[in-house]
């Protein structure tokens, strides 16, 4: 054993290796001894027999609808680097929003022992587990789950008045999927700010990602360009009487500006267009997208954090909701609107 090896105790080797807080106690000089032995003899570390001390497996459950570019890599970066920080496995599952899978996939990783449950953009409500459950846009009212959520009338409020600052009136909007539990929020968040503001909101230029002809179940993926690019078609061929979009995120937005460019309309001297999310591309995009940062990285980084505690701390109250907050990010895509279309 690596212990006998060093002629040191098992707990000293142990909180080394565990990057223990009771390590700092260790000198300087042993630690190194440790962690150089470790290394040369490539020793690893029995999990299994730790895990059974502590009654724990040391693994969650990651439930997502996809992991696709955009909104969920962001989520998960920082979702792993406090996972591996903490010496946690992971196991991902992917229900690409099916019933059967949200309530299937829940039971299986139980019978494999995880700790926990991070559930993102996924409802919580149908998941009945023994064990802690946090849920990132998940906007769930239900026993043992704490929520992980934007403010999104702050959110809304921010697009908006940025948009009615620059003399926008005719917006159109690009309301999310049915399936995406943030949907709802933001587009109730959109009428309390139009009513906040009074704009009037068109409902002629108000259309729903996932409208007959373009849904998900016609083969275009939820987090594709192709959830912006088909509805923009769509209200093109019945008006181009609008001077901006506010796009449900930036992928939709993205779709979006492809359509109103093979018409000949310029982003953003003619349309503006504002997505949310602030993925990675946005800043790259042609022209780079003004969008509503959500801080994707740090929700995932938070729900995991919590999730973690409530894993250690059981019998322990925790809140119901913990609410981030958003940030306008203006770039290329928005400018004042039209002087002959201002109302």
């Amino acid at each position: 054993m690596l212990a006998d090896h060093l002629e040191l105790s098992q707990t000293t080797v142990s909180l080394v290796l565990n990057d223990s807080p009771s390590a700092k106690s260790i000198p300087q000089e042993t630690r190194n001894r440790v962690i150089e032995a470790a290394k040369r003899l490539n020793y690893r570390p029995n999990y299994f027999a730790r895990s059974l001390r502590q009654s724990r497996s040391m693994s969650v459950g990651v439930l997502a609808p996809d992991l696709s570019e955009g909104y969920f890599t962001r989520v998960m970066s920082g979702v792993v680097e406090e996972l591996t920080a903490a010496h946690y496995f992971y196991f991902t599952a992917c229900h690409d929003w099916k019933r059967e899978l949200i309530e299937k996939y829940p039971r299986m990783l139980v019978e494999r022992a995880v700790d926990g449950f991070l559930l993102l953009n996924t409802p919580a409500d149908h998941i009945a587990v023994p064990v802690p459950v946090v849920a990132i846009s998940a906007h769930t009212a239900a026993e043992n789950v704490t929520n992980i959520i934007l403010d999104h009338h702050r959110a809304v409020q921010q697009a908006l008045h940025h948009l009615h600052e620059l003399g926008h009136r005719r917006i159109a909007i690009l309301r999310g999927p049915r399936a995406i539990p943030d949907s709802e929020f933001r587009w109730e968040s959109c009428q309390e700010v139009a009513r906040e503001i009074d704009l009037k909101l068109d409902p002629s230029l108000v259309i729903r990602i996932d409208s007959a002809g373009w849904s998900m179940k016609t083969g275009y993926h939820p987090m594709a360009p192709e959830i912006g690019y088909k509805p923009m078609q769509t209200l093109l061929e019945k008006t181009r009487d609008f001077t901006a979009v506010f796009c449900f995120n930036d992928i939709s937005a993205i779709g979006a500006i492809r359509a109103l460019k093979e018409v000949g309309l310029r982003v953003p001297e003619d349309v503006s267009v504002v997505g949310f999310d602030d993925i990675l591309s946005a800043a790259f995009a042609t022209p780079s997208l003004t969008t509503v940062r959500q801080p994707l990285a740090e929700m995932g980084k938070r729900g995991a954090q919590i999730l973690l505690e409530r894993i250690a701390n059981r019998d322990k109250e925790y809140p119901a909701e913990v609410i981030m907050n958003p940030e306008l990010v203006v770039r290329e895509s928005t400018s004042p609107a039209p002087a002959k279309r201002r109302v």
